[in-house]
C-alpha cells in the first residue's frame, strides 16, 4: 500500500483524498439533516460555486507563485458595483462589452498589486492586505452612498445565471456554473500543457533557479496577479447577475473563502504546486459545508467562520505532513535501491 502511494502523483493523491473527504461530508450530513440528498442541494451549491470557482482559480494562480491576494473580495465588490452602474446608465450595452469591461477593470486592480509585489518587492500579504482596505474605500467613495438595484438592470443580465442549459433529473446545469467549469478546465489545461503557463510552478518552486534558467520571475508574478484580477472581475460580473442588488459590502469575506478553497483543494500555501481542479473541488467542499451547517440546527451559524478556519488549518497541516512522509519514504526507497 505504501509503495503504491509513493508511485501516485502527489497532486492526484491530494485530489483523491479531497474527493474522499467530500463524499464523507455528504454522507455525514445526509444522516443528520432530513431530506438532504436531492437535486436542490446540487442546484444551490452549483449556483454558489460558480462565483467562488473563478475567485479560487485566480487565487490559486497567485499562490502557486508563492504569493497571496487578500484584496480579491474587494475587487469583486468594486467590479460588481461599477459594472452595475455602467449598465444602469447604458442599458443597451451588450454582454460581450460588459464582460470585457468587468475583466479589464479587475485586471487593472490586479496590475496594481502585481507591480508593487513583483517589481517593488513588497510582500504580497502586506500589499494585498492594504489594497483590500484601499479598494473597499474607493468603492465606498465611488458609490456615493447609493446601491445598484435589480430593477435597474436589464432582464438578460438577471436571467443569465439561472438559465438552465440542461438538466439531469432534478439537477439543473445552469449557465453561470457551466461557464465557471469551462474556464477552470481551460486554465487547468493551460497549466498542464503550456510551457509558458508552467513557469508559474517554476517560479513558485524556486525563484532563484527560475532566474538562472532565464525566466523573468517578476513578469511571471505580475501576470499572475493580473490574471487573478481578471478572473475576479468576471466573478464580479456573475456576482452582479446573481444578486442584482449591490452595496458597498459586496464581496466581503470572499478573500478568506478563496484562500480556503485553494488550500483545502491541495494548493501548497508555500507555492510551487497545486491544481485549479483541486481548488474547484475545494470551493465545492467549502460551499457544501457552509450551506449544510445552515441546515443543521445543532450548530450555531456563528460557528461557520470557525469551521472555515479549522478547515484551512487542517488542510495546511495535513498537506505538510503528507508531503514530508512521502518525501521520506521515497528517499528511503531510493537509498535501498542504490
Amino acid at each position: 500500500m505504501v509503495a503504491l502511494l509513493t508511485k501516485i502523483n502527489p497532486q492526484l493523491l491530494r485530489i483523491l483524498a479531497l474527493l474522499l473527504v467530500f463524499l464523507t461530508v455528504l454522507l455525514f450530513f445526509s444522516l443528520v439533516v432530513p431530506n438532504y440528498l436531492n437535486g436542490r442541494l446540487f442546484n444551490r451549491i452549483s449556483s454558489s460555486v460558480a462565483i467562488m470557482a473563478l475567485i479560487a482559480t485566480g487565487q490559486t494562480l497567485v499562490i502557486i507563485t508563492r504569493n497571496i491576494d487578500l484584496s480579491i473580495g474587494s475587487i469583486v465588490g468594486f467590479v460588481a458595483f461599477a459594472t452595475g452602474s455602467i449598465v444602469t446608465n447604458n442599458p443597451d450595452l451588450g454582454p460581450v462589452a460588459l464582460v470585457t469591461y468587468a475583466m479589464l477593470l479587475g485586471a487593472g486592480f490586479g496590475a496594481i498589486n502585481g507591480v508593487i509585489v513583483a517589481y517593488l518587492k513588497v510582500p504580497s500579504i502586506i500589499v494585498t492586505l492594504a489594497t483590500m482596505a484601499l479598494f473597499r474605500s474607493v468603492l465606498v467613495e465611488y458609490s456615493n452612498a447609493k446601491s445598484i438595484t435589480t430593477s435597474n438592470l436589464p432582464d438578460w443580465l438577471i436571467s443569465f445565471p439561472n438559465t438552465v442549459l440542461w438538466h439531469f433529473g432534478n439537477m439543473q446545469f445552469r449557465a453561470a456554473f457551466v461557464v465557471a467549469i469551462v474556464i477552470v478546465i481551460v486554465v487547468h489545461i493551460c497549466l498542464s500543457r503550456l510551457r509558458v503557463a508552467r513557469k508559474l510552478y517554476v517560479v513558485g518552486s524556486n525563484p532563484e533557479a527560475a532566474e538562472m534558467v532565464g525566466i523573468n520571475s517578476k513578469l511571471v508574478v505580475f501576470v499572475a496577479f493580473i490574471l487573478a484580477g481578471s478572473l475576479a472581475g468576471l466573478a464580479g460580473f456573475l456576482f452582479l447577475a446573481r444578486f442584482g442588488t449591490i452595496t458597498v459590502v459586496a464581496g466581503l469575506g470572499l478573500e478568506l473563502k478563496s484562500v480556503a478553497a485553494s488550500v483545502v483543494g491541495g494548493v501548497n500555501i508555500f507555492g510551487g504546486s497545486g491544481t485549479v481542479i483541486g481548488a474547484l473541488i475545494g470551493a465545492m467542499l467549502v460551499d457544501l459545508i457552509d450551506m449544510s451547517l445552515v441546515r443543521w440546527q445543532f450548530v450555531s451559524e456563528f460557528w461557520r467562520e470557525a469551521v472555515l478556519g479549522i478547515l484551512i488549518l487542517l488542510s495546511v497541516t495535513a498537506d505538510a505532513v503528507l508531503m514530508r512522509k512521502l518525501t521520506a519514504i521515497r528517499q528511503k526507497r531510493k537509498g535501498v535501491s542504490e
